[in-house]
């Protein structure tokens, strides 16, 4: 009997799943999920939080319960399991009579190890076959080789913009082969693995809950692409700090693959066909061709993404901002919001981001590892690909990437309605800029920043700006 293992990684979905194309079935499918113990431990010395936090554990279980049901309907099951991936995959591969391993064809060079790991740990006969998927473009349809991927993305951007079509999704399969005779199946409660994942609920003052699934991202799509819906004034409204739809919201499913890239392509451009192309549907796919550029940005880099192996332990100034206790209103709000929801819009993101290197001087990559830690939408060359950015190593380095946090205030949050939001003691204030420097406005309440570098408060707002 022919025996197909999938591995599934961050690739949650039937719809435009390589993986799950077969120009000849195999008899049997084996689908498993392997969650190594390498998410559940801290990523460094001196670090009390694990990789993975409850946020994300839990929207990943949503997501994987949801996988499985869809499955189902097709014949077929998934077996989830916590395991170091090789040693358990190899033991599937020996127990069920494998023959072939598809992976889609990851984006980390962690996770390209383990592959190369697995390949020499399989017995002679059974196939690896890493898939691609997930991305605009596959490796093929690049206008480059991927090692001359071009050193900025607005290179990048041009390039593919001129020369390459983007593919249209694959339908999802109508039926599956059916599971392997004997073979475990289902997934642990989520409280088994984690209690702290299972009982987490996002603090409702964030305006939109989550929920992890195929369908549940495709909802999510729809909605944005309606008549009227997000996307016909997402560049007016990116930038924004409250409120469920001035962003598509799209991150967590796009993240764990319950979408594909090519998905939201395909419904932004059935979107324009129906009401006409405009600069907020580009700016959507726009930030697509992103997403695509740090993808091959750390296929590329390999484990330099990550710098240095070894955290630094961290230090007060670093606690401070994780924990949203600097004193400063407009960092502290964000990293509250980012802990009581597990996401953040990205212009919070960005300037959270260089105020912790530029402004406190803190290695980048312990902001980095909190985010992985913290975001329900956690995407690794993402995530690594940003915090390089903003610190300005690695690719396209450039050290005037840098967020005067007073001035982005002045700019988003004028009347202090998002960080009154996030800090209700500051709601007893009038609205407006005040709210950034209550210190000014009410010093018998309110200290100046506890972890601001002196040089940094010749930038605060004048007195008489803030009343």
């Amino acid at each position: 009997m022919s025996t197909t293992l999938i591995w599934f990684t961050e690739d949650l979905r039937l719809g435009d799943n390589p993986l799950l194309s077969f120009e000849s079935p195999p008899e049997a499918l084996l689908c498993v999920y392997l969650l190594s113990p390498e998410q559940l431990v801290p990523p460094g010395e001196g670090l009390d939080w694990p990789r993975m936090g409850a946020p994300r554990r839990r929207f990943l279980w949503q997501s994987l319960i949801a996988l499985r049901g869809e499955l189902l309907k097709r014949g077929s099951d998934l077996l989830v399991r916590v395991g170091e991936p090789v040693a358990t995959l190899a033991e599937l591969v020996a127990t069920h009579g494998v023959d072939e391993v598809r992976v889609r064809v990851p984006a980390s060079q962690e996770r390209g190890e383990q592959l190369a790991r697995l390949a020499e740990t399989l017995p002679g006969g059974v196939r690896l076959r890493p898939r691609e998927g997930g991305t605009l473009l596959e490796e093929a349809a690049l206008p480059f080789a991927p090692e001359a991927l071009p050193a900025s993305f607005s290179a990048f951007r041009r390039r593919v913009e001129a020369a390459c079509r983007v593919e249209a999704p694959r339908p999802a399969a109508i039926t599956l082969p059916p599971w392997p005779r004997d073979a475990s199946r289902g997934l642990p409660p989520l409280v088994e693995v984690c209690g702290r994942a299972h009982r987490w609920r996002p603090d409702p003052r964030g305006g939109f809950e989550y929920h992890g699934g195929e369908a549940q991202g495709l909802a999510r799509l729809a909605a944005v692409c309606r008549e009227g819906g997000t996307i016909a004034r997402y560049k007016q409204t990116r930038n924004g700090l409250l409120g469920a739809d001035f962003s598509t919201r799209l991150s967590p499913w796009l993240a764990l693959g319950c979408l594909s890239a090519r998905q939201v392509h395909r419904a932004v451009r059935d979107w324009e066909a129906a009401y006409g192309a405009n600069d907020s549907s580009y700016w959507v796919i726009f930030e697509l061709w992103w997403r695509d550029y740090f993808f091959w940005a750390a296929r590329q880099e390999g484990r330099g993404l990550f710098g240095p192996r070894r955290l630094p332990p961290p230090d007060a100034a670093f606690e401070a901002w994780r924990r949203g206790d600097t004193g400063l209103p407009f960092v502290d709000a964000a990293m509250r919001e980012l802990a009581a929801t597990g996401w953040l819009s990205n212009r919070a993101r960005q300037n959270v981001a260089s105020f912790l290197v530029k402004d406190l001087g803190v290695d980048w990559r312990l902001g980095a590892a909190w985010f992985e830690h913290a975001l329900v939408d956690y995407d690794v060359a993402s995530n690594w690909g940003n915090w390089r950015y903003v610190a300005g190593v690695g690719r396209d380095p450039r050290g005037d990437r840098y967020f005067n946090l007073l001035r982005q205030a002045r700019h988003y949050d004028a009347r202090g309605d998002y960080v009154a939001h996030w800090l209700p003691a500051l709601a007893e204030l009038p609205a407006g800029l005040g709210r950034h420097q209550p210190w000014r406005l009410a010093p018998e309440y309110f200290s100046p920043p506890r972890v601001v570098p002196e040089a940094w408060r010749h930038e605060l707002i004048e007195p008489q700006e803030c009343r």
